[in-house]
């Protein structure tokens, strides 16, 4: 594609219109690759390529037939396993994109292949963090379009909040920062999406037990109605759920009883399958998806 693209996606629940996302044999490259890297990138287990492959193209296949586009990133020589998460490496706000630094080391190189490749699009880099500054996708979660929540943990560092918040409140955004508990340490993956995915202005499915207080406060006092996990879901990311438009969810199989109360508030729920794709490397749906375009 070599056409200049609309971008603007200062929300988790307007109709997605444009996604961007990597495919595991693009990211991947070849199972060799995998056996390679899975290890040290802290991965659960080892995901085999052409299984994870088919499970990917069943949530493209998903969001299709919801009208949704989707961009293919290209190959770059530079990533890791983990640029099919394509979530992470910048924010997408609505005259442009911010570019990222990955707070997993393994993970530095996304952000800039991710502009790259949006550049050619003709889509603008508004801003960069960067320094000592480190901030990844997960952790941004936004409210309204005029309101984001930065989680800081070990991926999102509060260096990176105060630059995000110079590039954005001249541009109308208050940023919420609330910490993230600590979970299995710095080498796994914990982030703010991890504890909550918004399903409508006014609905989220969290995991309320590990949700920061300022962000359960924040939720209070805008009235969303909070849907709880199963507990006995959580391992299986029952609380990574992508909202395609309103009450109109994508989730991995695996979470019937997360499934149920999401469709019982009146959600439409897709599910697909992911236990090479997702379940070896903690990425859900939210993480798979790096939304260029909501409106």
């Amino acid at each position: 594609m070599n056409q200049t693209i609309n971008v603007g996606s200062q929300s988790m629940v307007s109709p997605l219109k444009r996604v961007a996302m990597k495919d595991p044999q693009t990211a991947w490259r070849n199972q060799a690759q995998v056996n390679a890297q899975w290890r040290t990138l802290n991965y659960n287990s080892e995901p085999d390529l052409k299984l994870a492959a088919k499970e990917h193209q069943t949530f493209v296949d998903i969001l299709e037939s919801l009208e949704v586009e989707v961009l293919r990133l290209p190959v770059d020589e530079a990533t890791s396993l983990d640029s099919v998460y394509t979530h992470d490496p910048a924010l997408v706000i609505d005259d442009g994109v911010v570019l990222l630094q990955m707070g997993k080391q393994d993970r530095r190189s996304e952000a800039p292949a991710m502009g790259k490749a949006l550049g050619q699009w003709g889509v603008p880099i508004v801003g960069w963090i960067d320094g000592d500054a480190t901030a990844e996708g997960g952790d941004l979660l936004w409210l309204d379009e005029r309101t984001l929540v930065a989680g800081v943990g070990f991926r999102t560092n509060r260096a990176a909040v105060a630059q995000l918040r110079a590039i954005l409140e001249p541009r109308g955004v208050e940023i919420i920062d609330a910490h993230l508990p600590y979970w299995r340490g710095p080498n796994h993956v914990l982030h703010t999406m991890s504890l909550i995915s918004m399903l409508a202005d006014d609905l989220a499915v969290v995991h309320r037990e590990w949700l920061p207080v300022p962000l359960y406060q924040a939720l209070v006092d805008r009235g969303v109605e909070l849907i709880d996990i199963d507990p006995n879901e959580a391992e299986t990311q029952a609380c990574n759920v992508l909202a395609v438009a309103p009450r109109v969810a994508v989730m991995l199989e695996g979470n019937p009883e997360t499934a149920k109360r999401l469709r019982a508030s009146g959600c439409e729920v897709h599910t697909f399958k992911g236990e090479h794709l997702s379940l070896c490397g903690d990425g859900g749906p939210t993480c798979l998806t790096r939304p260029v375009l909501r409106r």
